[in-house]
């Protein structure tokens, strides 16, 4: 079990990992061992998210998100297997942190009377101030 928040858990059967060679820099060990990792997780099967943060979490991941309802998210960061598979681990109860957050709505604001009021003012002041550099032949007799 994964813990995702204190009272939220995520089954790892809902989980599977695959473990792959990297590319990069890394000498032998890149080319011998598999120290990749990709993690699926399978968003429509999981028991672990209500409907709404499914929807919530598939948009947060909508580039990791395939067609099948798998999100797929590949760690190649470590040199070590075991640091990448927690990695991966990690970035997902991220992902999955920020999807069972409940969005705040936005409350309108509307500007105060005198806030209204004072800018009203300025643009007059501004207004007067560009009528005054305005060139009338009339008034140069």
């Amino acid at each position: 079990m994964i813990e995702i928040s204190p009272f939220r858990f995520l089954d790892e059967s809902d989980i599977t990992l695959e473990f792959f060679k990297a590319s990069g820099p890394g000498g032998q060990n890149i080319n011998k061992v598999s120290t990749a990792v990709r993690l699926r997780f399978n968003l429509s099967k999981s028991s672990a998210l209500t409907i709404e943060e499914k929807i919530r979490l598939s948009r947060l991941a909508a580039s990791r998100l395939t067609a099948d309802g798998l999100i797929v998210i590949e760690a190649r960061r470590f040199r070590s297997q075991d640091q990448n598979r927690l990695d991966a681990i990690q970035r997902l109860v991220h992902l999955l942190e920020s999807a069972i957050k409940i969005p705040k709505t936005r409350i309108k604001t509307r500007p105060s009377r005198t806030a209204r009021a004072s800018r009203t003012f300025e643009k007059k002041k501004r207004g007067d101030l560009k009528r005054t550099r305005h060139y009338n032949p009339d008034d140069w007799g």
